[in-house]
């Protein structure tokens, strides 16, 4: 592999993560790209631009770059109504592959509407493709029924994208399973690679985080950190918090680390606005703190400052956030949902509660406070297991591994240069 295209329509590396469309997905493709730089790829990402003021291509690391994609109006458009111009996105990229007579081995494509343009590209110029999902139509359409805002065509889209990827790559056996049952799809084809962490960003902070971030050194600290969105469950987080006052005698801080602003504002963050109400009508709006979003170089500061990191999301294909705790030695409390069920050991680097259920929550919780040494050890597990399964160094060298077998059984790429001819032969047609 020397040339990979990343496309990633709707989850820029470079934005700021914790917003309502940015999560994991851009963490996922940042890292990965980096990495494969790191070992002499070349990468192109591929997103869509969002702004006037974006220029269309940011060297952004050496041996990677950004290339923003006019498609749309040059503004925020929500995930679910980004369908309409991906036909846009797709013949743009084949302009500036033809335009500077690129050359890639492969193309990875990251969600469903990126495979859109991958099989677009295979089709047009014999580019093969991979494909990272990152969350399912049927099971989101399971999950969060009517609250889903993605139309029906999905399902047949990446129904149809599981048959014409040359491989698919699962996050999770819950995913692969998923994709098998509901889909159909070939499990020959499809291959287990999780998320990751940096080890350069995420690890235990050796000096006082507690200090660092102005927070008690005696308080017990509960920290929910990621997308405020309602599947994530935070407002599950907030009735656990009650329970443990009212029903354990503890008095917990629960700190709320995301958002669309660097302040927290219920405004910009809808979210924010209803789980402060939330936290006023069960009387813990004292013990709730809202940080807004903070960036990637601060978070190991509240993941090592917490005793126990929260996620209990009703729905999560893989979840990211679990993994960056365990790196920086805190124990982790997760619902046994997707991915979160395979990273986190019940009993062994935390545990696992279903969720919507606050007082299943509120016992792990009180069964931590009240037992340190255990928590000590959670932690303590939980980073070996993220340092010998879960570095983006050890992800993207599986990855690597994978794109090398997929292009090696693919057609002959069409040469750029006849990119133009077969533009003007296809409108003749």
């Amino acid at each position: 592999m020397r040339n990979i295209a990343i496309i990633s329509e709707h989850a820029s590396p470079l934005a700021l993560v914790g917003s309502v469309d940015s999560g994991g997905q851009n963490v996922y493709v940042a890292h990965i790209a980096r990495q494969l730089a790191a070992a002499g790829v070349r990468v192109d990402i591929f997103t869509r631009r969002d702004r006037r003021t974006q220029p269309l291509v940011v060297e952004w690391f050496p041996g990677v770059r950004v290339i923003h994609v006019p498609a749309g109006p040059a503004r925020f458009v929500a995930k679910e109504s980004m369908l309409p111009h991906m036909g846009e996105f797709a013949r743009r990229m084949i302009d500036f592959i033809g335009t500077h007579a690129l050359t890639y081995d492969l193309v990875h494509a990251n969600f469903f509407m990126s495979g859109m343009v991958a099989a677009q590209l295979k089709r047009l110029l014999g580019l093969p493709f991979v494909i990272t999902f990152h969350a399912l139509g049927l099971v989101r359409r399971q999950c969060q029924g009517q609250a889903d805002g993605f139309p029906d065509q999905r399902f047949a889209i990446e129904a149809q994208l599981m048959r014409e990827a040359d491989r698919i790559i699962a996050e999770c056996p819950q995913d692969k399973e998923d994709m098998e049952r509901l889909y159909d799809a070939d499990c020959e084809r499809i291959d287990i690679v999780p998320c990751g962490f940096d080890p350069e960003e995420l690890s235990p902070v050796s000096v006082n985080a507690r200090a660092e971030l102005g927070l008690d050194a005696d308080e017990f600290i509960v920290l929910q950190l990621g997308r405020m969105v309602p599947r994530k469950g935070v407002d599950n987080v907030v009735r656990a918090l009650a329970m443990l006052k009212a029903e354990h005698g503890i008095c917990a801080r629960l700190l709320v680390v995301g958002g669309n602003t660097a302040e927290p504002d219920p405004q910009a963050t809808a979210e924010i606005g209803k789980l402060m109400q939330l936290a006023q009508k069960l009387g813990v709006s004292t013990q709730v703190q809202f940080t807004g979003q903070r960036p990637r170089s601060a978070l190991r500061y509240f993941y090592s400052a917490a005793n126990v990191f929260v996620t209990t999301p009703w729905y999560e294909p893989f979840g990211i956030t679990p993994i960056e705790a365990m790196a920086c030695s805190t124990p982790v409390i997760g619902s046994a949902v997707g991915g979160i069920k395979h990273t986190v050991v019940d009993g062994v680097t935390g545990y696992l509660v279903p969720p919507n259920q606050p007082q299943a929550l509120a016992e792990r919780l009180a069964w931590l406070c009240r037992h340190p040494r255990l928590a000590q050890r959670l932690g303590w597990a939980g980073m070996r297991r993220a340092y010998q399964h879960y570095t983006w160094r050890h992800v993207a060298a599986q990855l690597q591994q994978i794109y090398e077998e997929a292009a090696d059984s693919a057609p002959n790429y069409l040469v750029p240069s006849r990119i133009a001819d077969h533009n003007a032969m296809q409108n003749s047609l």
